[in-house]
């Protein structure tokens, strides 16, 4: 509901539940399931049926004005949304819905009330959870309020099946919001591996560095993703800031660099925010924005880098992370939530306890300055994004799904 299949990753509210929702829709329909994706219009231009993928069909349904909402302003759409599905739904064949997963709080309030209409199972998505974000809340971050938390207490409780992205979601689910162990599925995201890949040959990096106008030679630290507190992008600034202080040697080598777009409207209202702070933090001619961008061309940002940061402070897996592991670069993660499971400690990249940037900086040190290790990481991140497929991510889905429609089968035969 608060986020367009259609969107760019990167920027506004668009980020990894958008990828997730598109390579699962589109490879359900390549499996012979017919998908429809229901969110909201904020563009009066917008056609109310759009087709992603042969088999998916994207319906912008008015709920509120043109515009894009804040987040804790969507609550109050939530009715006129859901009339919209339901409408949708009278308008089609009997029975024209087998099953409904929704992702996000919001949208499972509609995917509630639907189920009951439509005597189908509810499959749930939470993405990230308001109680995990409030104890881990970085410095500008306003508090989850607590309509959200009941509401997602709501759909928890509603729901026949809930999907976790990793083993410590679900604890969280079952600790925090009192879930039924038995409802809940672990099942990983995934990366496309056709697109997120290495370089072809040995010169692959270069390559790619060549392409993107970059030095062969420079120390390219790369941070992907929607520019706002959570995701920690200071840390990087204040990090590198740190590593070209304790090192001035680096200087005339690194570059940092920032993909993504503002998020939320504070953030959107100070795009500069981190040319500011690079300046005032001595660094300013070291950071290169790029604005969001299509997958080819993410994919080939990922392999010039030589680091790729994600200092989120809240991450319930961290999309960004595997893909760039998937191009064969190591990562450097906050040891939180998800990112402790897409990224393998010493193999794949390294994890960071905390986000000090003295102790970002020092482990940042320890690898640009290590080319072996370096090295054996790359080996590692790649081996390891290859076992995270959407493949294997859309087989699992296929099977909690039809584990629902059993259950809520024998449940009406009974």
């Amino acid at each position: 509901m608060h986020t367009s299949p259609l969107d760019q990753p990167g920027t506004g509210d668009a980020g990894g539940l958008n990828v997730y929702v598109v390579e699962v829709a589109k490879r359900l329909a390549e499996l012979g399931t017919e998908v429809d994706v229901f969110t909201r219009a904020v563009c009066r231009d917008t056609p109310p049926l759009a087709e992603l993928a042969p088999g998916v069909t994207v319906r912008s349904v008015v709920a509120g004005p043109f515009e894009e909402l804040d987040k804790t302003d969507l609550n109050g759409q939530v009715c006129p949304f859901t009339l919209e599905v339901l409408r949708a739904e009278a308008e089609a064949e009997p029975g024209r819905y087998d099953l409904i997963h929704a992702h996000y709080w919001l949208s499972g309030k509609v995917g509630a009330a639907a189920k009951e209409r439509w005597g189908v199972p509810l499959v749930q998505s939470m993405h990230t959870l308001g109680k995990v974000k409030n104890a881990a809340l970085a410095d500008g971050d306003a508090a989850e309020p607590e309509l959200r938390i009941r509401g997602e207490h709501e759909v928890v409780a509603a729901a026949d099946r809930l999907v976790a992205n990793t083993a410590q979601e679900a604890s969280q689910l079952i600790e925090l919001y009192g879930a039924d162990p038995a409802r809940v599925r672990t099942v990983s995201p995934g990366a496309d591996l056709s697109v997120f890949r290495p370089g072809d040959g040995p010169d692959g990096k270069r390559q790619a560095r060549r392409d993107l106008g970059l030095d062969p030679d420079a120390i390219i630290l790369l941070f992907a993703g929607r520019v706002q507190p959570l995701k920690g992008p200071d840390v990087m600034l204040k990090a590198a800031a740190r590593l070209v202080e304790g090192d001035p040697a680096l200087r005339a080598r690194l570059r940092v660099v920032l993909v993504g777009g503002p998020s939320g409207k504070a953030s959107r209202a100070d795009p500069d925010g981190m040319r500011e702070m690079a300046a005032r933090l001595g660094i300013g001619d070291l950071l290169q924005q790029e604005p969001p961008c299509p997958q080819a061309e993410l994919a080939q940002w990922y392999r010039a880098a030589t680091l790729v940061l994600t200092p989120s402070h809240s991450e319930s897996f961290g999309l960004v992370a595997l893909e760039a592991q998937a191009c064969g670069t190591p990562v450097v993660a906050a040891s939180v939530g998800g990112l402790r499971t897409a990224v393998r400690d010493g193999y794949s990249g390294v994890l960071v306890n905390g986000h000090d940037p003295a102790v970002w900086a020092r482990a940042l040190r320890q690898l640009v300055t290590a080319p072996r290790r370096l090295a054996a990481l790359s080996e590692g991140a790649w081996r390891h994004a290859s076992a995270f497929g959407w493949s294997a991510t859309v087989e699992r889905l296929a099977s909690v799904y039809t584990g629902a429609m059993e259950e809520v089968a024998a449940r009406v035969g009974a």
